[in-house]
């Protein structure tokens, strides 16, 4: 199976004063600590910018195989619209779609939802209380494009919005995610200082797997 990695970074929150997934995490940038867990599990890593202002930033810390695209102007800025940028530019069959800002996302958790998506539209992690995580899913590509272009189209512009126009899709229990990440530092997100700080901690005290 082909696999693509979408990571958006049009997100440039008020609370860092500049691209979030530029932020030094360890003396690296937080988008290269993703880029390097996933890797090995995907054949093509994918950024999507919400414009052309970031395409230099990111352009001098990222592998060089990674591509860089700009956000689809035609709709407003929102997750959905990176997302749908991303899947419109990615060669796989299936595509998993990531924040910028879990820098400790798991390739093995990614890999166990790439498995669980062949043979249906989408893989998503449910929590026990049915809140899901869509930008930590698979998704098969070409469906959930003309999805998102549906949903973007219908003024929706939520990943659920997305995901409830795909036809079969099927959930994957945190449970048993925990089982291969159990402090589910996978879908850990670096949203304050404070949440800077609790990751340079785990890095320092080696605390990842």
């Amino acid at each position: 199976m082909d696999r693509t990695a979408i990571i958006l970074a049009g997100d440039s929150p008020e609370t860092f004063g500049s691209n979030k997934g530029l932020i030094q995490l360890a003396k690296k940038p937080m988008i290269t600590h993703i880029i390097g867990r996933i890797q090995n599990f995907v054949n093509e890593i994918i950024i999507c910018l919400k414009d052309d202002s970031q395409m230099h930033s990111y352009s001098q810390v990222i592998p060089k195989e990674t591509r860089l695209v700009v956000d689809e102007r035609e709709f407003p800025e929102c997750p959905l619209r990176g997302a749908y940028t991303g899947l419109l530019n990615a060669e796989s069959d299936y595509s998993v779609i990531l924040p910028c800002d879990t820098p400790f996302v798991s390739g093995r958790v990614i890999d166990l939802l790439f498995d669980a998506a062949v043979g249906v539209k989408a893989a998503v992690p449910r929590w026990p209380d049915d809140n899901i995580e869509p930008l930590q899913a698979v998704y098969k590509t070409r469906d959930a494009t003309d999805a998102a272009r549906r949903a973007l189209e219908g003024s929706c512009y939520s990943m659920r919005a997305m995901i409830s126009l795909l036809k079969s899709v099927r959930y994957i229990s945190t449970l048993v995610i925990k089982e291969i990440d159990p402090k589910m530092y996978t879908f850990m997100n670096i949203n304050t200082p404070l949440d800077l700080r609790r990751a340079e901690t785990l890095i320092k005290r080696n605390l990842l797997t």
